[in-house]
């Protein structure tokens, strides 16, 4: 047996590696130069042996072999590579970016800050003034169909190339150009109209002499800034004081994470005691503050206050800051700003939007490219059988041009026309309402999709929390019988008031010591109903948010008198989860109300109207490493201690006493996809509570391993916990989101979830809205640190078939540090990936990968400001316009109103879009070679002569008003019934194989063109008389009508318009055939002659076409005439 396993050597000279090695913490970089993990043979455990002795052996390597770089690798692309690194050489000397460093902020005093930092502009803008011309003139030149066009116009004012008009050439070029710029111009200016509204909003600023109003753009670090209430809070920064008294206040931040549940955010102790607010100016006080970075959920740095002694220190946390692009949502805040423009975190976290290429256009510009070789190889031919006589090479220049209508420039201006009109089919769609198209270059991308990258919160999901399920452990409680816990809770709470009546006037000192449990006494449903709701009911970190009503003062309540205006109209909750809002409500519906809450107490109302206080003795917030939150209480009216937590089954399994229901009934909660929280309590006595808090303070003074020391004091009084019972919550799914997403599925479409949510959410939501289908397994990826155990988890991964994958985004930033290939290998073969705890720049991260291995199409879907990124990265961006704001719809390249609107907008108008276009880019190519196949056998007859066979108006009519109608018809061809398409997804997996627009149907447009070209030329000089002028006539009538016969010959769907196109077409010939003197002789065309000689000639072309046609039907027909028929 082997004694190790080497997995693939990190890649070190790959751009991926250096890519994704950007941004990344520091403990990574310092753990590879010290153990130089790259050199060393991974070892696998034993047990891993004895499992699988070779399990990576049969993965494929990545391995980067080192080409000879000679002359053929420099004609074969090599000239490119080197120009694109020369280039980027330069851009990066010229742009080099300056090094980010910590920093140290003083409080309203800008000036004394070391370095010069970037301006608080908002800057989403392309162009400029001086660089709008050149850079769109590159985007459109990098191409090389434009950039053969612009070579052959700009050949014409050579005189010895001048082959026919300058117009015929310029013309539809400038056109071209003209549109491109107008389009460009329109959305840089509505660009710039957004940035500037961002730009000119006016916020407060404090100053020695008071407010000022400054605008966003001019905030500078160290400026203190006041945010009012519902404003967007424009730079990053330190929270220090606020109008609320409880020394905090609540920011939204779906802007910035996604998450729409409102976070609370605590001010600076010493800044909040201050007794004015201009003593902020008083006091000689800074911030150091880390470096600017990418993680939006960290933060180190200090609070320092030197004019006092001893000097004040005050470490700065995430809850002490107030990132930009979040929304103040209580009260008025006082911040200092600690980072502005490209260094906030907003910014960071936003890639550069690009310009977006579909690959249909790729795909022509290929087969334009073949088309260019054959054009050259034709013209040599042509001079070879010259004899190369003369000056040759000039004749050699004029054939090329000769034969430009090979590449016609009429296929960018139909292909771009074709666009356009997509985007408007697609925003009148009546079944997919409100639906705007933003990029119009790209909807044939729609048609070629694999990978669905998807955000989960406000996406797939409404976002609202609904309380579904009770389980007692004997009893269960649905939505149909939440009324029985009502009278249980009312008639509890009676009964406690009847007794405290009683109990008042025998004893007027409460006892202090809690009644010793009696676990042999059954208790009755009714009290156990009443502990389970009082527990709900109070274990949480919800706080109740009252709305002013007077003079715009806060409404803390400041007593607990009972009647109090604790009224359920203007209270709304707020914390860090909605599935503990949604918890809250559910026990306010119940009878017992949360009323008021601050640092140290909370207040609950009875069904009866009395107020109970309870006082916060600690409270243990939820972390996903936990996966559970405690907090003990004392309640003021006995005194009794209690110990309450609640928390995922998997953490709560082992806390509570035994029993033999919680793991069957999470099993069942979770299969109906609801998300399971287990409850349960312990009362302590006062002396057990004294000596858990004096260690546990003392755990949390130590300065080495706090966290751990902490974790056990904590953990040391979770044990044996009295089970209460076992809630379910549904987070409601967005309409229609289970056949939508078995439809992309079925259509070949893999689905990937990118969340910033919990994993436990993740999971519970990708079985609910059947990502993940009820016979699937899940496969968790355990959390990873480092190579060794990425590796292990990888074999273990490895093992599994056809299950679901579930990781987070700290395991995957490992994976893809030491194990890309065989990662995403591994990920592409599942049926569905979820991954959690993603930030924004990780989304992005993963399209990108997806993008560079696979080489497949992928789509990025979302609806909050976090996913703009991911969205920009992506083939297709589709933005949905919720409740998280309209950031991530303006970003993307389409934008829809509900989710369910995805499976049209790819199955109906993808399948047309790209079908439509791939036989419009074919048949204006044809028309170009059919027209270059006739002018190739005159020369050819007449002595290789480089002289164009039909002149001016002739070539520029041919492709206008002839035959454009017609041709452009064929954008409202369908081959599939939208009906049909939506029955049948699978339909849509022929089309990601790219055989609408492949080598194969450009071989058969070719021989058509051949074969049509050389009847047409050769029947024409057969069947001449005498003149010249009559093979002009004859062939191109005989060309204009086999061209309207092949538009007939290739719609699949016929449509009005497309008849009266041809008709439109056919007259405008035979009506300017009176006005073409110098090009026709009239007396001959209206002769018998002229007419059946015609009719042969396109005859002979057209009808064995029509023939092969209907044969391939009958024996051969395609998957989608056998559904239609």
């Amino acid at each position: 047996m082997a004694d190790s396993i080497l997995l693939n050597p990190l890649r070190t000279n790959s751009r991926k590696t250096g890519y994704y090695n950007a941004g990344r913490p520091a403990r990574y970089q310092i753990e590879d130069e010290s153990l130089n993990l790259d050199e060393m043979p991974l070892m696998m455990s034993e047990e891993a042996f004895e499992n699988d002795e070779s399990d990576y052996q049969t993965l494929p390597r990545a391995r980067v072999s080192q080409r000879h770089r000679g002359l053929g690798w420099f004609l074969c692309g090599g000239w490119k590579v080197l120009c694109i690194s020369c280039c980027e050489c330069l851009v990066h000397t010229c742009r080099r970016r300056k090094e980010l460093k910590a920093r140290t902020v003083w409080l309203g005093h800008p000036e004394k800050c070391e370095e010069k930092y970037p301006r608080n502009a908002i800057k989403n803008q392309k162009y400029n003034i001086v660089t709008f011309v050149p850079g769109v003139l590159y985007q459109q030149f990098k191409f090389f169909l434009n950039l053969y066009f612009l070579v052959v116009a700009c050949s014409q004012f050579v005189p010895s190339l001048k082959i026919g008009y300058l117009y015929t050439y310029w013309a539809p070029l400038g056109f071209v150009l003209a549109v491109t710029m107008v389009r460009e111009a329109v959305d840089e200016v509505r660009r710039c109209r957004r940035d500037k509204e961002m730009n000119s909003q006016l916020y407060s600023k404090l100053t020695m002499r008071g407010k000022v109003q400054i605008k966003s753009s001019d905030i500078q670090v160290g400026d203190l800034i006041i945010v009012e209430k519902n404003q967007r809070i424009p730079a990053d920064m330190i929270f220090l004081r606020t109008s609320e008294k409880t020394g905090s206040c609540f920011i939204r931040t779906d802007q910035l994470d996604g998450e729409t549940d409102w976070k609370l955010r605590v001010t600076v102790a010493c800044t909040q005691r201050l007794p004015a607010l201009g003593d902020l100016f008083s006091i000689s006080a800074y911030v150091y503050a880390q470096k600017p970075q990418l993680d939006i959920h960290s933060f180190e740095g200090n609070f320092t206050r030197e004019d006092c002694d001893p000097p004040v220190h005050e470490s700065l946390s995430i809850e002490n800051t107030l990132w930009a692009s979040t929304v103040v949502a209580s009260g008025t805040v006082i911040g200092v700003v600690i980072y502005t423009g490209k260094e906030m975190r907003s910014v960071l976290n936003t890639s550069q939007s690009k310009n977006k290429v579909g690959l249909l256009d790729l795909e022509l510009n290929r087969l334009t490219k073949a088309l260019f070789l054959a054009q050259v190889v034709l013209s040599v031919v042509m001079v070879a059988l010259q004899g190369f006589l003369g000056p040759w090479f000039r004749n050699l220049f004029r054939f090329v041009v000769l034969f430009s209508y090979i590449i016609p420039i009429s296929l960018r201006v139909n292909l771009d026309m074709g666009k356009s009109a997509y985007g408007w089919m697609i925003m009148k769609d009546e079944n997919i309402p409100g639906t705007v198209v933003r990029t119009s270059t790209i909807p044939e991308e729609l048609g070629r999709l694999v990978y669905l990258l998807t955000d989960k919160t406000g996406t797939l999901t409404q976002n609202e929390m609904v309380f579904r399920r009770l389980h007692l452990g004997t009893v269960s409680y649905g939505t149909d019988t939440m009324d029985e816990i009502q009278s249980h809770i009312i008639q509890s709470y009676a009964q406690v008031s009847l007794a405290q009546s009683n109990g008042s006037s025998a004893s007027s000192t409460p006892s202090r010591k809690p009644q010793p449990p009696a676990p042999k006494v059954r208790k009755s449903v009714s009290s156990r109903i009443h502990e389970a709701v009082k527990a709900i009911a109070l274990c949480h970190n919800v706080t109740p948010v009252y709305e002013s009503s007077v003079n715009g003062a806060s409404t803390e309540p400041e007593s607990t008198e009972a009647d109090q205006d604790f009224s359920d109209d203007n209270r709304t909750y707020q914390a860090s989860s909605p599935d503990e809002v949604s918890l809250v409500r559910w026990t306010e519906s119940m009878g017992l109300t949360l009323v008021n809450r601050d640092l140290t107490s909370l207040q609950l109302k009875t069904p009866a109207g009395q107020i109970l206080t309870y006082y916060i003795l600690q409270i243990f917030p939820f972390t996903s490493e936990s996966k559970r939150m405690g907090i003990i209480v004392r309640e003021e009216a006995t005194g009794d201690i209690t110990f309450y937590m609640k928390g995922a089954d998997v953490a709560m399994a082992s806390i509570v006493q035994y029993n033999d229901w919680l793991e069957e009934e999470c099993g069942n909660m979770a299969r109906e996809g609801l998300r399971t929280l287990v409850v349960a309590k312990k009362s302590l006595t006062e002396e057990q509570y004294q000596d858990f808090e004096s260690r546990y303070n003392q755990a949390k003074l130590s300065i080495h391993d706090r966290a751990l020391k902490v974790a056990a004091v904590v953990e040391s009084l979770e044990r044996e916990m009295e089970l209460l019972c076992l809630t379910g919550v549904e987070d409601q799914l967005q309409a229609d989101v289970r056949p939508t997403l078995e439809l992309l599925r079925n259509a070949g479409i893999k689905i990937w979830m990118l969340t910033g949510d919990k994993l436990e959410t993740a999971t519970c939501i990708a079985k609910s809205s059947h990502l993940v289908s009820r016979n699937q397994d899940i496969h968790v990826f355990r959390p990873v640190s480092n190579r060794g155990e990425a590796h292990l988890e990888l074999n273990a991964f490895r093992r599994k078939h056809d299950c679901a994958l579930v990781i987070s985004g700290d395991s995957l930033e490992v994976c893809l540090r030491y194990y890309e290939h065989e990662f995403v290998e591994l990920a592409c073969q599942c049926p569905a990936v979820v991954c959690c705890r993603c930030s924004p720049t990780q989304k992005a991260q993963i399209v990108r990968l997806l993008q560079q291995h696979t080489a497949n199409r992928t789509c990025a879907i979302g609806d909050g400001g976090n996913d703009v990124s991911m969205i920009q990265a992506a083939d297709c961006g589709i933005g949905i316009e919720g409740k998280e704001g309209k950031q991530a719809s303006l970003a993307a390249d389409f934008s829809i109103t509900q989710f369910k609107h995805i499976g049209r907008l790819l199955m109906v108008h993808g399948r047309n879009s790209y079908k439509r276009s791939a036989a419009l880019g074919q048949f204006v190519m044809h028309r170009g070679m059919i027209i270059s196949t006739m002018q190739a056998v005159f020369s050819s007859i007449f002595y290789f002569a480089s002289v164009p066979l039909y002149q001016g108006f002739l070539m520029v009519g041919y492709a206008t008003i002839y035959t454009m109608f017609p041709v452009f018809s064929l954008v409202l061809d369908q081959d599939v019934k939208p009906e049909m398409a939506l029955l049948y997804p699978e339909l849509y997996k022929d089309l990601t194989k790219g055989r609408s627009l492949s080598f194969k149907t450009f071989l058969i447009w070719v021989l058509i063109s051949v074969y049509q070209g050389g009847i047409l030329m050769y029947g024409a000089l057969v069947l001449f008389d005498q003149e010249f002028v009559h093979v002009v006539a004859i062939s191109f009538t005989a060309l204009i009508l086999t061209e309207l016969l092949m538009v007939a010959l290739t719609v699949r769907t016929w449509h009005w318009l497309m008849v009266v196109a041809e008709l439109i077409s056919l007259g405008c010939y035979f009506a300017s055939l009176a006005f073409l003197n110098e090009y026709f002789d009239i007396s001959f065309i209206t002769t018998r002659a002229f007419l059946w000689k015609v009719c042969v000639i396109t005859l002979v072309s057209c009808l064995p076409l029509y023939i092969i046609k209907y044969l391939k039907r009958k024996f051969s027909p395609p998957s989608y005439s056998k559904l239609s028929s």
